[in-house]
């Protein structure tokens, strides 16, 4: 299925136009528009989607229930057919001159007029055995990507801070029988709302470190606590500690801003960064975007840049004259 243009044994010293970092739906799609406005782009891809763990996704029209790395191969064949080049590689530094350039694992070089970076976040587990295991499959984190899949059945919330409330709540759309398993967070942390909520969505309340998870046939059966009672569920939500991949951003010298969900650039609507050239999109520019939404952020970034590049030059030619 997948044909894409990838420059493995190229030396890459001819200039782009645009270089994208990052080969997920955020930089594919704005691959897919750049190469339709006839600009030389080439996407570096390192191949470690944050959704590589799920076997679907959902919610996406039109593409409902497709699996991620589907996804991504319809895209990467879609790039090419608009001579877009893709590598697999990880881009490791970046520096500002007269263009860009950006540094590769393998030891090449791509220089850019402009820059997308659209390397995503990685989701960072609660220690408990089990979980990372088992992670995108009966354990989930979003209720509106897994929810409909797992719809009725025992649901455990795996808490890690106070906000996990909010998860046990949201999560209760979803099912009638919720508990909320506190385990690194204290009783007296949850607020009057917070127990006045959870009491009237009916979700259960359990104090105590969680020690476990119980495992029968491939399946999840429960959650064991480390006084050693056990609870049976068949689904936990967790909520990961999101780490965004802002590596680049900073070396740039990128301003970013401070979230619940760690630190992100600072954008205007399009995905333009305070870096003069440099666009985000996906995220990198925040933890909530999903992959339509990443798509989105892709198209609107790279139009934006058909833009810019567009004025410049113009702007050029005429002070050449």
């Amino acid at each position: 299925m997948e044909v894409v243009t990838v420059t493995q044994n190229k030396d890459l010293t001819e200039k782009y136009d645009v270089v994208v970092v990052g080969g997920g739906a955020a930089g594919l799609s704005a691959a897919l528009v750049l190469g339709r406005a006839r600009l030389r782009t080439l996407v570096v891809d390192a191949g470690e989607p944050r959704n590589a763990p799920s076997d679907h996704m959902q919610g996406y029209l039109t593409r409902d229930g497709m699996s991620p790395a589907e996804f991504l191969a319809l895209g990467r064949e879609e790039i090419a057919r608009y001579g877009v080049e893709l590598v697999r590689d990880r881009a490791v530094d970046v520096t500002r001159g007269t263009d860009f350039a950006v540094e590769l694992a393998g030891g090449r070089t791509a220089h850019a007029r402009r820059l997308i970076v659209t390397t995503g976040l990685k989701d960072e587990l609660p220690a408990v055995p089990g979980v990372a295991e088992r992670f995108g499959r009966d354990v989930l984190h979003c209720p509106f990507c897994h929810g409909w899949e797992v719809r009725d059945e025992r649901f455990g919330v795996l808490a890690t801070s106070p906000l996990s409330v909010h998860q046990a709540l949201m999560v209760s759309q979803w099912s009638n029988d919720v508990t909320l398993f506190l385990h690194t967070v204290a009783e007296e942390e949850l607020s009057d709302d917070d127990l006045r909520r959870l009491a009237a969505a009916g979700v259960k309340v359990v104090p105590g470190e969680v020690a476990g998870l119980r495992v029968e046939d491939d399946r999840l059966t429960g959650v064991l606590l480390a006084d050693g009672t056990a609870h049976d569920r068949s689904v936990v939500f967790v909520a990961p500690k999101a780490a965004p991949q802002t590596g680049l951003m900073e070396r740039l010298g990128a301003e970013l801003q401070e979230t619940p969900f760690g630190a992100y650039p600072v954008v205007d609507p399009t995905g333009r960064t305070s870096v003069p050239g440099v666009w985000t999109a996906g995220n990198a520019m925040g933890f909530a975007e999903q992959v339509v939404h990443a798509a989105s952020g892709g198209y609107r970034a790279a139009a934006a840049i058909v833009g810019d590049l567009i004025m410049s030059d113009l702007d050029a030619a005429i002070a050449g004259q």
